[in-house]
């Protein structure tokens, strides 16, 4: 008992308190991490609109968050019942299509047939196609070996919409007590810290909204791009695969295999001018957006390196799934911020002692 009377001992027992609290407190909210993400992320990207909610309201926090969560809710579920809705209507068109495609006889091109690899494999999709049974064999071998795959989708699907409950619970509380929150976490980092701690949080909110508006922003505009393209060329569901294009941009370097899968339909079918003109449009306009618009977007909030987005995207991706590509830039660009602040306040210490 003398021990525990120790300095050291007192120091040392609150700290393993807190510790062992924490990890606790982590594993309960683990299964919570997902929506916590998401929410922070909405929050923090339309934090403007939830203030001037919050002016009209004549400060009234409660009220402000309910209308601004009800518009988050609006802004997010009505355009994915709409696109639901829209897949549907389009997925009736496409069926009978399908069908007729199947049927026909696919001829291909005569130039592609001596192309060296392309040609080849063609030939061996024009082959299996042309034999509707064997198609038919096919999807039904795949259907039956991946039955537990499709059951974890549908399974997934409920899930999410579970966590997009979570999300707009969250937020719910984030609009509300949003500034409390960042005050309280201000004054806990400055306690520890010290006073560069604002910097710190400074470069991190700044680095933050760059990244979430430049990923968010350009694939917004390369899908819209990308859906006009798509009906201009005659395509049959320009809207649906504008969405998917844009999905894609969200991940660099991924838009291809948007557009190019689109093309390389349009050429099976015989469209040879249509698809080249998705090609041509794809990687002119569409990819082009990218390398344009992004770091517009990003510089001009903050100067973040490329490399340092691109890394973040895809380990992101890969560590945390779909809310990774937000989460990944973030984490290393609010480092790289986080350095760069604290390598400027060395220099500046250097200077005034020199």
């Amino acid at each position: 008992m003398d021990n525990l009377k120790t300095p050291f001992s007192r120091r040392i027992v609150p700290w393993l308190a807190l510790v062992g609290l924490i990890v606790l407190a982590f594993i309960i909210v683990a299964p919570f991490l997902v929506p916590l993400a998401w929410a922070g992320i909405i929050c923090y990207a339309s934090w403007p609109i939830a203030l001037r909610i919050q002016f009209l309201c004549n400060k009234r926090y409660t009220l402000a968050a309910s209308i601004a969560t009800l518009l988050a809710a609006i802004t997010f579920v009505l355009p994915l019942i709409w696109l639901i809705w829209l897949a549907q209507k389009e997925l009736a068109h496409v069926y009978p299509a399908v069908q007729t495609f199947l049927s026909a006889t696919i001829l291909l091109p005569k130039n592609l047939n001596n192309w060296p690899w392309l040609g080849e494999w063609l030939r061996e999709h024009v082959d299996l196609f042309a034999n509707p049974q064997g198609v038919s064999m096919v999807i039904k071998d795949w259907l039956a070996s991946h039955s537990n795959d499709i059951a974890m989708l549908v399974g997934d699907i409920g899930k999410n919409m579970i966590k997009l409950l979570f999300v707009l619970l969250i937020l719910f509380f984030f609009y509300r007590d949003g500034a409390k929150i960042m005050h309280e976490l201000r004054h806990v980092l400055t306690r520890f810290i010290g006073p560069q701690a604002q910097h710190y949080l400074h470069a991190a909110g700044t680095t933050t909204r760059a990244v979430v508006y430049g990923i968010l922003l350009t694939a917004l505009v390369q899908g819209i791009a990308a859906g006009f393209g798509y009906w201009v060329a005659g395509l049959s569901s320009p809207v649906i695969l504008g969405v998917i294009t844009a999905l894609c941009a969200l991940i660099p370097f991924c838009t291809p295999l948007a557009w190019g899968s689109i093309g390389l339909w349009l050429l099976i079918q015989g469209h040879t001018a249509g698809a080249i003109g998705i090609w041509l449009y794809g990687a002119i306009v569409i990819s082009q957006l990218d390398n344009v618009l992004r770091p517009v977007f990003i510089a001009s909030v903050s100067p973040i390196p490329f490399l340092f987005i691109l890394f973040g995207v895809l380990g992101g991706l890969l560590a945390f799934g779909l809310v990774g590509l937000f989460i990944g830039p973030i984490v290393l660009t609010v480092a790289w911020a986080v350095w760069r602040e604290w390598t400027t306040h060395l220099q500046a210490n250097e200077q005034r002692l020199k």
